[in-house]
């Protein structure tokens, strides 16, 4: 009787089985002793799971063991963030392969492969700025700004600070923010890109300065955005868009930071026009300051960029806010510097005792510094800005070595940029 085999045909669908006669039944011969026959393998079986594990353990910082929250720790495509005690989970993690860490303001590290079930604790580098601020005669004159980039060359200035928008209420370059041309407040007096490509070649650190909420020009032609005299109510979210927008630029045009100042309410003669139309309390008041600076980080840490903020040298050593909207706990929760400004000649006489305290840099940046020092937030780093008009070198240094034995960065403030060799450290 005709025995059926079945033989495959290929066609467009795949293979296709046919059925065709034959006359003689083909009978395999039997295999070889010494050949072992092939082994099933069932159909379907599923690809194995790669093992995981879990990594977790803490960021710290190398300069004073404390932790430094809202780091990104990475595994391959996996990230997470610190907490509050700088501590991280990353679970079910197939690549154990190297850990990065990274946050604006702290130099990127990278350690090896961890121990499974072996909690890791990564420090992390501040970075310590030693600046100078660009004033805008320096900006705008190639030799003056090639002046000031062979001192710092010489010296142990890493950073220069530019000013995006100044206290003349204009922005010093060719803006695409809109709103700066609608207040016709744009003045180009350098190019951006240009000065950062130069600054960059001299591996500098490069902040902006934006001044926030005093701006006459804003004040004027917007009155339902003006608080009183000068200054736009900082309370109203509505008076973030123009200062947050100037800051996404800079950080699009290559700045590591940002920092805003006169971030807060009026003071003076202006604070008494404006006093009813503030929020009542210190909480409200540095409520609303850190609402908008939580903002600008919210908007800014993603594109790589460091916060921060210059705030009244006197509420180092007050208790509340003195009438700003600025504490050194609530600012320094949400931004990741904060520079008080420290000048010596601003303090009223008789403070610390002395009747001068112009004549006392040194003692007033340390005392400073001491009595904020414990306020300031865990992963923020303190820069105060220190006085470089009316002093000789001995007085600025003075001031520099106070920020330097307390582990503080610096920015020496000149309106003109008129630094002298004999001020700073050499390199």
């Amino acid at each position: 009787m005709a025995s059926l085999v079945a033989v495959s045909c290929a066609g467009a669908g795949g293979p296709e089985l046919q059925a065709i006669p034959t006359e003689v039944p083909v009978t395999p011969a039997p295999a070889p002793e010494s050949t072992p026959g092939p082994t099933a393998v069932p159909l379907n079986t599923p690809t194995p799971t790669p093992e995981t594990v879990t990594i977790e353990g803490r960021v710290i910082s190398a300069a004073d063991g404390l932790a430094v929250p809202r780091a990104n720790v990475s595994v391959g495509s996996m990230t997470v963030a610190t907490d509050a005690t700088g501590s991280f989970v990353l679970a079910d993690v197939v690549d154990t392969g190297e850990v990065s860490v990274d946050r604006p303001v702290w130099r990127p590290t990278i350690v090896a492969s961890p121990v499974v079930g072996q909690p890791l604790v990564i420090a992390l580098e501040p970075i310590v700025v030693r600046a100078l601020r660009v004033s805008q005669q320096v900006a705008s004159d190639p030799a003056a700004f090639d002046a000031l980039l062979a001192l710092a060359d010489d010296t142990v200035v890493n950073t220069l600070v530019f000013d995006t928008k100044d206290e003349s209420d204009f922005v010093l370059y060719e803006t695409d923010v809109a709103f700066a041309h609608e207040l016709d407040s744009v003045n180009p007096v350098y190019d951006p890109n240009d000065l950062l490509a130069k600054t960059k070649a001299h591996d500098l650190y490069t902040v902006t300065r934006i001044v926030t909420f005093e701006d006459p020009r804003w004040a004027q032609a917007v009155p339902e955005a003006a608080l009183a005299g000068h200054w736009v109510d900082a309370a109203n979210p509505d008076n973030w868009h123009y200062p947050l927008d100037l800051a996404v630029e800079a950080c699009q045009l290559g700045f590591d930071e940002v920092q805003f100042d006169y971030v807060r309410f009026p003071s003076g003669n202006t604070a008494e026009r404006a006093w009813e139309l503030v929020p009542p309390t210190s909480e409200e008041r540095s409520a609303a300051i850190a609402s908008f600076l939580g903002e600008a980080r919210s908007r800014l840490h993603p594109m790589g960029c460091g916060v921060s903020a210059a705030i009244f040298g006197i509420v180092m050593s007050s208790p509340d806010d003195e009438r700003l909207g600025q504490t050194p706990e609530t600012i320094s929760a949400v931004v990741d510097a904060v520079s008080p400004m420290l000048y010596p000649s601003h303090y009223s006489p008789g403070w610390l005792g002395f009747a001068d305290p112009n004549n006392h840099p040194g003692p007033v940046i340390a005392y400073a510094l001491d009595e904020g020092r414990d306020r300031i937030a865990a992963g923020s780093l303190m820069r105060p800005w220190i006085q470089g008009f009316y002093y000789n070198g001995d007085q600025v240094r003075a001031q520099i070595d106070e920020a330097e034995a307390r582990g503080a960065g610096w920015i020496i403030w000149n309106a003109f940029g008129d630094y002298r060799r004999d001020w700073l450290p050499p390199q």
